[in-house]
Parts: C-alpha cells; sequence; structure tokens
C-alpha cells in the first residue's frame, strides 16, 4: 500500500476553503469515481482500492489517500495530480 499526503496553506477561510474542497470533490467523483462523504471539517473519499481524506483547517488543507496495491505502481502520477488539482482548486 501507497501513502500520499499533500498540504497547501491558504487565506481563504474555513467556508471557502470546504467550498473549494468540495467542488474537487465532485470532479474527483465524475472522474475516477470517488465517492465523497463530508464528516465535519474532513471530506472522506472511498472506492475500490483507494481511500482518501480532505482535511480543511482555517488555514490549510490536507490531502492524504491510500492507494490499494494495484494503484500503488501509479502513486507518483497520482501525488502530481493532486497537487495539481488542489494549487488549481486554491488559486
Amino acid at each position: 500500500m501507497a501513502k500520499i499526503s499533500v498540504e497547501r496553506a491558504h487565506t481563504l477561510g474555513k467556508d471557502a476553503a470546504r467550498e473549494k474542497a468540495d467542488k474537487l470533490a465532485k470532479k474527483l467523483n465524475e472522474q475516477y469515481g470517488l465517492e465523497p462523504q463530508w464528516s465535519g471539517d474532513t471530506l472522506n473519499l472511498k472506492r475500490s482500492g483507494v481511500k482518501g481524506e480532505v482535511h480543511v483547517a482555517d488555514d490549510s488543507i490536507r490531502v492524504d489517500v491510500e492507494l490499494g496495491l494495484m494503484m500503488s505502481a501509479m502513486s507518483s502520477m497520482i501525488k502530481a495530480e493532486i497537487e495539481k488539482a488542489l494549487d488549481k482548486a486554491l488559486a
């Protein structure tokens, strides 16, 4: 299993950051079938072989992802995509 963690600081405030995370989750659902579900300030994402969380704070967003065996081989590419998507969402 591969684990990926990406964190970015922001100055949006928690509510605006949650909105950005929600938009990002909808895009991930459309593209990759990741099912989003909020639990407090944490957005849980899940599908076969992938489990992740988006932690929204007042000044940062952290994405933690665990990849199953089949997806682990693509971990560096997936991390790069997460970084790109997160940077774009917070821009």
